[in-house]
């Protein structure tokens, strides 16, 4: 076994990775780029070593793994974790690469080479055409419609267009070859039929040296979004021990026509209805869902791999795999569902991560979430005896997370995991996009909520137990005591919340009607529509406890006095049952405000993600139109064209291309021209 691992790669994964050398006795060598001087990953392994030029540069982790004495480099997944050249450099500077022979990689990273090859071991594939050899209108046409097509070089889903008829054909090949030269270097396109209700299934497979190939069950990853997998599972609901024996044996010769070695995923389409499956692609490395496998099995696939690599045999035998209960993960993403899944950043202010179930995670308080790779923050994995209990545990693990200074895709996940479908295991690609208008509600912020951040203000500007009455900030006068307002600007405008009393001896909130506006009568009524409540706050630790009218609540809470997009900076978090809310005091005048700012707030014009102003299209004084693009901002490869919310003269614009800009951070304001 080797002494000391390289892990070329970041984040969770490597993470992940250094658990298991610490628990083998392998010392561990992370490398980082400069923009994960401070991550998790280098402060946990044994040596650290700065690339500078990034995780893509070979020449410098290889360096790096001779300089702290290495024998091994483990590649994660993502990066140059495929990358036939990278597995060559290692063997050449006399390192073991942990993963498969470069030519197995070449072989399946193709993948008209990589169907060509299983269909002449027998696995079946979907019927199809690829370039050069065919002409793939001809073949369209042959096949039938709809059709699918694919980069040979894609994965991830880039550049996949479907295409229900003839006449959307020659346009769509067109986008696709675009897509596939830009994104792989190579233009190169096939077509496959397309398989209606399909299900994504993949097997895993495990090979060794000596000619032992293994599978370890499957993983059902049919819940995506654009191709994306989001929330997996093992075993499938759907497979019978006979399908998953042949889609087994299947997968195995799969692995052994390209004579793998290491750990694989033989990725299948599933038609839901008959069960008939075709081979997809294959997966030439570990892949992101595989805990679900590892709970399920008993087995530590990272330490599998290390034990291929060093020329040990597979420990167990098809007929010793066994499958134990039911294992579900989920994938936490720093984006906003609410805004279409823009990606998001920022400082973590604040972490809870759920006790009993397995976490995967890259976060710590105090880290910042960037802008320079993928949003992937963490996973949670489930496990239970079935099915129904393990997507329990998973919805309770959820509500258990919280992470407040980024906004993150958790209560997505509560949403989607508890859908009546997936409970029932009525899966395939498409449910989440059919259902997304109920599994992301564009709901205000709850009562309860405005609630909580205007007694913390209150609470911080009132002390609770006045040295003198007389001087106590709180509003009394002679008669009764006034109601202090509280402006509270969210994702959805702004708030009035009115709030009098001490709020830790007891203090009454009036919370805004249906318009947003705290009410100007005395008269009473349910809180949530603009009556009084009656409350009380309490601080338990980092948490917040509030009582209103008789109902106590816990909140995570962490200030954010550096922007967190309020005009002011003084912007509250809470984060409660998986969801999260940033609430700024906002002041009469503050942009976006429409009493103070003359009717322009509606023209303030925001950045919906962290990124980097790519371009400017106007300039200040300009006139514009509502609708017509005002910059374009990219983050993690994403470009997003804003535009005017309004027709008027662009009033304001500080920033400029090439500028990096925090979510929510103004970009322009455009101001409504006044009528005569």
């Amino acid at each position: 076994m080797f002494g000391t691992v390289l892990v070329a790669n970041r984040g969770e994964i490597a993470l992940r990775v250094i658990r298991t050398l610490a628990r083998l006795g392998i010392r561990s060598v992370a490398v980082h780029s400069d923009a994960d001087a401070g991550a998790r990953h280098v402060r946990e392994a044994d040596v650290a070593v700065r690339l500078g030029g990034g995780y893509l540069d070979i020449d410098r982790i290889l360096a790096a793994a001779a300089a702290t004495g290495a024998q091994a480099v483990h590649p994660g997944y993502g990066f140059l974790a495929e990358n036939p050249v990278f597995a060559r450099r290692c063997a050449e500077a006399g390192l073991v690469f942990v993963g498969p022979p470069p030519e197995a990689i070449e072989a399946m990273g193709d993948k008209i080479r990589a169907k060509a090859t299983v269909s002449a071991a027998g696995v079946p594939v979907v019927p199809g055409g690829a370039e050069p050899g065919d002409d793939l209108i001809e073949a369209a046409e042959r096949i039938g419609f709809p059709v699918l097509i694919k980069p040979s070089a894609g994965g991830g889903g880039k550049g996949m267009v479907l295409v229900r008829s003839a006449a959307e054909l020659p346009e769509a090949l067109e986008s696709a070859r675009r897509t596939a030269a830009a994104a792989f270097g190579d233009a190169t396109l096939l077509i496959e039929r397309f398989v209606e209700d399909p299900r994504h299934i993949e097997i895993q497979v495990m090979a060794d040296t000596h000619g032992n190939v293994v599978h370890l069950g499957e993983r059902e990853c049919s819940l995506q979004r654009r191709h994306q997998k989001i929330v997996e599972e093992a075993p499938s609901p759907l497979l019978d021990a006979g399908t998953r024996a042949s889609m087994g044996a299947a997968a195995v010769e799969a692995a052994r026509s390209v004579g793998y070695t290491g750990a694989g995923t033989v990725e299948f389409i599933v038609q839901g209805t008959t069960g008939d499956y075709y081979f997809m692609e294959m997966n030439t490395r570990l892949q992101v869902e595989h805990p679900v496998t590892e709970l399920v099995t008993g087995l530590d696939l990272v330490e599998l791999q290390l034990r291929v690599a060093a020329g040990e045999p597979l420990p167990l035998t098809q007929d010793e795999v066994r499958l134990r209960g039911h294992a579900v993960e989920a994938r936490v993403y720093a984006e906003d569902p609410s805004r279409g899944f823009l990606p998001t950043g920022g400082r973590v202010l604040a972490l809870r991560e759920p006790d009993g179930v397995r976490v995967d995670s890259s976060l710590a308080e105090g880290g910042v979430v960037g802008s320079d790779y993928d949003p992937m923050l963490s996973k949670v994995v489930a496990w239970g005896p079935d099915r129904a209990s393990a997507l329990r545990r998973l919805d309770g693990a959820l509500a258990a997370t919280t992470v407040l200074g980024v906004p993150t895709n958790v209560a997505f996940l509560r949403a989607l995991v508890t859908h009546p479908e997936v409970v029932a295991g009525n899966l395939d690609t498409g449910l989440v996009e059919r259902h997304l208008a109920e599994l992301v509600p564009h709901e205000g912020v709850p009562g309860d909520v405005l609630a909580a951040a205007a007694l913390l203000l209150h609470h911080d500007r009132v002390p609770a137990v006045p040295a003198d009455p007389w001087e106590v900030p709180d509003g009394w006068r002679l008669g009764e005591a006034a109601w202090t307002t509280w402006r509270l600007e969210g994702r959805d405008g702004v708030a009035e919340v009115r709030v009098r009393g001490l709020p830790a001896a007891g203090a009454e909130v009036r919370l805004p009607d249906r318009d947003g506006q705290a009410p100007s009568g005395d008269g009473a009524g349910p809180a949530e529509q603009g009556g009084i409540a009656h409350a009380t706050l309490a601080l338990d630790g980092d948490d917040l406890l509030v009582t209103l009218d008789g109902i106590r609540r816990r909140y995570v809470v962490a200030r954010d006095g550096g922007g967190g997009g309020g005009a002011t900076g003084d912007t509250v978090w809470l984060g409660r049952d998986g969801h999260t809310w940033a609430l700024t005091r906002h002041h009469l005048g503050d942009p976006g405000d429409r009493a103070g700012a003359g009717g322009t707030g509606d023209g303030v014009v925001r950045s919906p993600m962290p990124g980097t102003v790519l371009v400017v299209k106007v300039t200040a004084g300009e006139q514009v139109v509502e609708g017509q693009p005002l910059l374009v901002v990219e983050a993690m490869k994403m470009e997003h064209t804003v535009t005017a919310p309004l027709g008027g003269t662009v009033a304001e614009l500080p920033v400029r291309a090439g500028q990096a800009v925090d979510m929510d951070a103004v970009l322009a304001v455009v101001r409504r021209d006044e009528r005569p």
